[in-house]
């Protein structure tokens, strides 16, 4: 079994940073790659940024240059940094870690509130 916590989330000017953070515990070392979603209100979730297991990333192309994901590897944390943060960044921030198709986790989610 494996459990995420997201944390870092916060009210932020527009123009400022977060970083938010993901620790999992458990056993992770067979994992395809750790990844942030987001959902905004009345909206879907989607995809932010991902890290696979051998470190590549990769982002949502309209995030691409704002965003950075990271992982600690001794920590077991994925991170997420966000710089330039907007309005429309407004949204619930959520860690997962994929194993398989059919063996993926979730963490609870991290609000992230940009004000104008």
């Amino acid at each position: 079994q494996v459990q995420l916590v997201e944390s870092g989330g916060g009210l932020v000017q527009a123009g400022g940073s977060l970083r938010l953070s993901c620790v999992a515990s458990g056993t992770i070392f067979s994992f395809r790659f750790m990844g942030w979603y987001r959902q905004a209100p009345g909206k879907q979730r989607e995809w932010v940024a991902r890290i696979t297991s051998d470190g590549s990333t990769y982002y949502d192309d309209s995030l691409k240059g704002r965003f950075t994901i990271a992982r600690d590897n001794g920590k077991n944390t994925v991170y997420l940094h966000m710089n330039s943060l907007k309005t429309e960044d407004t949204a619930v921030y959520y860690c997962n870690i994929e194993f398989s198709q059919q063996r993926v986790y979730w963490g609870r989610g991290t609000q992230v509130t940009v004000s104008s």
